[in-house]
Protein backbone atom coordinates (compact mmCIF):
# COMPACT_ATOMS: atom_id res chain seq x y z
CA UNK A 1 0.00 0.00 0.00
CA UNK A 2 1.56 3.30 -1.03
CA UNK A 3 1.54 5.79 1.84
CA UNK A 4 1.09 9.51 1.36
CA UNK A 5 2.10 12.26 3.79
CA UNK A 6 -1.27 12.14 5.58
CA UNK A 7 -1.02 8.38 6.12
CA UNK A 8 2.46 8.89 7.56
CA UNK A 9 1.19 11.60 9.92
CA UNK A 10 -1.61 9.28 11.06
CA UNK A 11 0.87 6.45 11.69
CA UNK A 12 3.26 8.72 13.58
CA UNK A 13 0.47 9.98 15.86
CA UNK A 14 -0.89 6.48 16.51
CA UNK A 15 2.60 5.19 17.31
CA UNK A 16 2.94 7.95 19.91
CA UNK A 17 -0.50 7.29 21.41
CA UNK A 18 -2.76 4.48 20.19
CA UNK A 19 -5.51 5.62 22.57
CA UNK A 20 -6.20 8.80 20.61
CA UNK A 21 -9.84 9.22 19.76
CA UNK A 22 -10.59 9.47 16.07
CA UNK A 23 -11.68 13.09 16.57
CA UNK A 24 -8.37 14.01 18.23
CA UNK A 25 -6.36 12.09 15.64
CA UNK A 26 -8.24 13.83 12.83
CA UNK A 27 -7.53 17.23 14.43
CA UNK A 28 -3.82 16.45 14.73
CA UNK A 29 -3.46 15.35 11.09
CA UNK A 30 -5.74 18.09 9.72
CA UNK A 31 -8.57 15.91 8.44
CA UNK A 32 -12.23 15.66 9.26
CA UNK A 33 -13.13 12.62 11.40
CA UNK A 34 -14.83 10.54 8.71
CA UNK A 35 -11.95 10.51 6.17
CA UNK A 36 -9.49 10.02 9.04
CA UNK A 37 -11.33 6.94 10.25
CA UNK A 38 -11.50 5.60 6.68
CA UNK A 39 -7.74 5.99 6.34
CA UNK A 40 -7.07 4.25 9.67
CA UNK A 41 -9.31 1.36 8.65
CA UNK A 42 -7.56 1.11 5.27
CA UNK A 43 -4.19 1.04 7.06
CA UNK A 44 -5.50 -1.74 9.32
CA UNK A 45 -7.05 -3.70 6.45
CA UNK A 46 -3.84 -3.52 4.42
CA UNK A 47 -1.78 -4.80 7.37
CA UNK A 48 0.29 -1.63 7.81
CA UNK A 49 -1.31 -1.35 11.26
CA UNK A 50 -1.07 -4.86 12.65
CA UNK A 51 -2.49 -4.40 16.15
CA UNK A 52 -2.86 -2.02 19.06
CA UNK A 53 -0.96 -2.76 22.27
CA UNK A 54 -0.30 -1.32 25.70
CA UNK A 55 3.36 -0.95 26.66
CA UNK A 56 4.19 -1.93 30.21
CA UNK A 57 7.17 -1.07 32.38
CA UNK A 58 8.92 -4.41 33.04
CA UNK A 59 10.53 -3.10 36.25
CA UNK A 60 7.09 -2.31 37.69
CA UNK A 61 6.21 -5.97 37.07
CA UNK A 62 9.45 -7.26 38.62
CA UNK A 63 10.81 -8.29 35.21
CA UNK A 64 13.95 -6.17 35.22
CA UNK A 65 16.42 -8.67 33.76
CA UNK A 66 16.88 -8.35 30.00
CA UNK A 67 19.01 -11.11 28.47
CA UNK A 68 20.18 -11.69 24.92
CA UNK A 69 20.69 -15.36 24.13
CA UNK A 70 22.59 -16.63 21.11
CA UNK A 71 21.51 -20.10 20.06
CA UNK A 72 23.30 -22.30 17.55
CA UNK A 73 21.67 -25.42 16.16
CA UNK A 74 23.41 -28.66 15.28
CA UNK A 75 21.89 -28.59 11.79
CA UNK A 76 20.41 -25.71 9.82
CA UNK A 77 17.79 -27.66 7.89
CA UNK A 78 14.21 -26.47 7.47
CA UNK A 79 12.77 -29.08 9.82
CA UNK A 80 15.16 -28.16 12.66
CA UNK A 81 14.63 -24.42 12.13
CA UNK A 82 10.85 -24.80 12.10
CA UNK A 83 10.86 -26.97 15.23
CA UNK A 84 13.06 -24.51 17.11
CA UNK A 85 11.00 -21.49 16.04
CA UNK A 86 7.64 -23.00 16.92
CA UNK A 87 8.88 -24.11 20.34
CA UNK A 88 10.56 -20.79 21.18
CA UNK A 89 7.52 -18.77 20.11
CA UNK A 90 5.48 -20.53 22.81
CA UNK A 91 7.69 -19.24 25.66
CA UNK A 92 6.26 -16.05 27.18
CA UNK A 93 9.74 -15.00 28.41
CA UNK A 94 10.96 -14.71 24.81
CA UNK A 95 10.14 -11.19 23.71
CA UNK A 96 11.91 -11.33 20.37
CA UNK A 97 13.49 -14.06 18.24
CA UNK A 98 15.56 -13.49 15.12
CA UNK A 99 17.11 -15.92 12.64
CA UNK A 100 20.61 -14.52 12.23
CA UNK A 101 23.68 -14.56 10.06
CA UNK A 102 27.07 -14.88 11.74
CA UNK A 103 28.21 -17.02 14.66
CA UNK A 104 24.79 -17.98 16.08
CA UNK A 105 21.68 -19.15 14.26
CA UNK A 106 19.23 -17.29 16.50
CA UNK A 107 19.21 -14.27 18.77
CA UNK A 108 16.57 -14.22 21.51
CA UNK A 109 15.66 -11.36 23.78
CA UNK A 110 14.37 -12.80 27.02
CA UNK A 111 12.85 -10.92 29.97
CA UNK A 112 12.84 -12.53 33.41
CA UNK A 113 12.65 -11.45 37.05
CA UNK A 114 16.12 -12.54 38.14
CA UNK A 115 19.09 -14.79 37.46
CA UNK A 116 17.34 -17.80 39.01
CA UNK A 117 14.42 -17.38 36.61
CA UNK A 118 16.87 -17.20 33.72
CA UNK A 119 18.59 -20.36 34.90
CA UNK A 120 15.24 -22.18 35.12
CA UNK A 121 14.32 -20.98 31.63
CA UNK A 122 17.61 -22.10 30.09
CA UNK A 123 17.86 -25.43 31.94
CA UNK A 124 14.20 -26.45 32.04
CA UNK A 125 13.01 -25.05 28.69
CA UNK A 126 15.68 -23.99 26.22
CA UNK A 127 18.14 -26.86 26.59
CA UNK A 128 15.31 -29.38 26.13
CA UNK A 129 14.67 -28.26 22.57
CA UNK A 130 16.15 -30.96 20.31
CA UNK A 131 18.99 -29.97 18.02
CA UNK A 132 20.60 -27.16 20.01
CA UNK A 133 24.40 -27.16 19.74
CA UNK A 134 25.21 -24.16 21.95
CA UNK A 135 23.66 -21.41 24.04
CA UNK A 136 25.42 -18.18 25.02
CA UNK A 137 23.77 -15.44 27.02
CA UNK A 138 24.59 -11.80 27.69
CA UNK A 139 22.90 -9.64 30.30
CA UNK A 140 21.88 -6.12 29.42
CA UNK A 141 23.40 -3.90 32.10
CA UNK A 142 21.46 -0.80 31.12
CA UNK A 143 18.82 0.01 28.53
CA UNK A 144 20.17 3.03 26.70
CA UNK A 145 17.41 3.33 24.11
CA UNK A 146 14.14 1.53 23.62
CA UNK A 147 11.73 2.46 20.86
CA UNK A 148 8.61 0.82 19.63
CA UNK A 149 7.76 3.46 17.03
CA UNK A 150 9.15 2.78 13.57
CA UNK A 151 11.03 5.65 11.86
CA UNK A 152 8.27 6.63 9.45
CA UNK A 153 9.90 9.93 8.51
CA UNK A 154 13.18 8.15 7.78
CA UNK A 155 11.40 5.72 5.48
CA UNK A 156 9.82 8.61 3.59
CA UNK A 157 13.21 10.32 3.17
CA UNK A 158 14.83 7.08 2.02
CA UNK A 159 12.25 6.56 -0.71
CA UNK A 160 12.23 10.20 -1.72
CA UNK A 161 16.03 10.42 -1.94
CA UNK A 162 16.17 8.30 -5.07
CA UNK A 163 17.82 10.10 -7.97
CA UNK A 164 15.32 11.82 -10.20
CA UNK A 165 15.51 12.42 -13.90
CA UNK A 166 16.52 16.00 -14.74
CA UNK A 167 13.73 18.34 -15.77
CA UNK A 168 13.61 19.50 -19.35
CA UNK A 169 13.66 23.20 -20.00
CA UNK A 170 10.96 24.62 -22.18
Amino acid sequence: MPLDATDRRILAELQRDAKLTNVELARRVHLSPSPCLARVRALEDSGVIQRHVTLLDPRQLDLGVNVFIHVSLERQVDRALDAFESTVCAFPQVMECYLMTGDADYLLRVVVANVEALQRFIVDELTRIPGIASIRSSFALKQVKYETALPIDGAARATSSRPRAPRRRR
